[in-house]
């Protein structure tokens, strides 16, 4: 299905974008809303609870284990199932996980209710819920709008991330009404199956436009074809950069902090509210940027310098030098998100998208989900900078690499800006 041509007079105008994309800006708001807090508490909850941090790492994999298990399934079926019934699924057992969690405090039922696919480890996602909406937001604008819808998705989804980590200071206000210990924690919990409710109520409402057009012919290789070895390569590169993030999604680097400088739930929420409003503003930059360099050269030229300072937060000598650290990592690591997923979706064919989609972040949450654990077992021994050492190495040779194997492949928006400027050329030629 084409995209929808939707005009505005300016970029902060949603007119240009279909109302179904619009619901899908706002499930995103509201999902990362529960991500961003759940992030910040879930480490600590759990500690509460009684883990022990291989226990701990083990949950928050059997978590990203769920989502690739999830991805696996709906990638191959979203697009013959329907898109919108998929979404509605994945809402309920957003809404059973986050009461399995409210309710138990049994080592085996939190593993079940993490492996839902719907419990998230940090304020970003690598599920169905992205799979589908990352495969029907190009169907919802013109291409030239791209790469700022997915920018704007994941700004707003930032912004919401943020607001979420600062709600979780309110564990102090539970406190002070005699609540203590998990308890504290679990009222978070009924209001993350809240939120997937309301999602539920919203992807109801989505039109039949976001469903994939009946393709004719038999599909190869999971719903790809032309784009087979280009898929295979972003993959296996995602899932290197995904294995590096896993050690040091948001819920591990709280915990880190917690460890390290003995930080309270509190002053995680304000520290966790800056670092999503600084990963959300930088998404501003990132359309004028890929359109003055292009996708690929944005996703190396931002990642780079936001590795070197990753790897320089557990060397700080001090709690707020290691803040300021991770913070300003954060003015730059993010903004390679939604030129990674414009640049995905650009280079394959329409009907390959959902399934590019469901292929590349399976791939991201499969890799992932081994690195918690390591993180939690680092951890246990006391080897608390391992994990920050580790994926900032591993981080700035995926740059490398995805840089080398895709320089020469371009988006049909690139292609076609330097055909015209090589013809301007040619005409200016005497």
């Amino acid at each position: 299905m084409a995209p929808v041509a939707y005009r505005a007079n300016s970029r902060w105008s949603l007119a240009w974008l279909s109302p179904d994309g619009q619901k899908l800006l706002l499930t995103r708001v509201l999902r990362t809303f529960a991500y961003g807090y759940l992030a910040v508490v879930l480490a600590l909850y759990l500690e509460q609870l009684g883990l022990d941090g291989f226990q701990i790492g083990l949950v928050l994999t059997g978590a990203l284990a769920g989502s690739a298990l999830m991805n696996i399934f709906w990638s191959i079926e979203a697009d013959h199932f329907g898109r919108r019934r998929t979404v509605a699924i994945m809402a309920v057992l957003m809404a059973l996980g986050g009461l399995a969690f409210a309710l138990t405090d049994n080592f085996w039922t939190l593993l079940l209710g993490a492996l839902t696919g719907t419990i998230s480890v940090s304020n970003s996602e690598v599920g169905p819920f992205l799979t589908v909406e990352q495969a029907v937001l190009p169907q919802t604008a013109a291409d030239e709008r791209r790469t700022w819808l997915f920018s704007l998705y994941d700004m707003l989804g930032s912004f919401g991330g943020a607001a979420g980590a600062l709600f979780a200071g309110i564990v102090g206000v539970f406190a002070s009404l005699g609540l203590h210990g998990a308890d504290m924690y679990r009222p978070l919990f009924v209001l993350y199956a809240g939120i997937g409710v309301l999602n539920l109520l919203v992807f109801l409402r989505l039109s039949d436009r976001v469903e994939m057009a009946r393709v004719e012919g038999k599909r190869k290789f999971l719903g790809i074809h032309r784009s087979k070895a280009t898929v295979a390569k972003l993959s296996v590169l995602f899932g290197m950069d995904a294995f590096a993030g896993g050690l040091v999604v948001q819920s591990l680097v709280a915990y880190w902090f917690h460890l390290r400088w003995g930080l309270s739930p509190e002053v995680l929420a304000v520290i966790f509210f800056a670092a999503n409003v600084v990963a959300g503003l930088s998404f501003l930059g990132v359309g004028p940027l890929a359109t003055r360099i292009g996708l690929l050269n944005t996703m190396v030229a931002t990642h780079l310098p936001s590795n070197v300072l990753l790897m320089l937060v557990p060397l700080a000598p001090a709690a707020w030098l290691a803040v300021a650290l991770y913070l300003l990592r954060l003015s730059t690591s993010q903004m390679d998100v939604p030129t990674r997923k414009s640049y995905s979706m650009a280079v394959v064919d329409a009907d390959e998208r959902t399934a590019t989609a469901g292929i590349t972040n399976t791939a991201r949450t499969i890799a992932s989900a081994f690195s918690p654990v390591l993180s939690g077992f680092a951890f246990g021994v006391a080897a608390l900078g391992v994990p920050f050492f580790v994926a900032g190495s591993v981080k700035i040779a995926y740059d490398g690499l995805i840089y080398a194997t895709f320089r020469k492949v371009r988006p049909p928006e690139e292609e076609l800006r330097v055909q015209s400027r090589l013809t301007r050329q040619a005409a200016a030629r005497p």
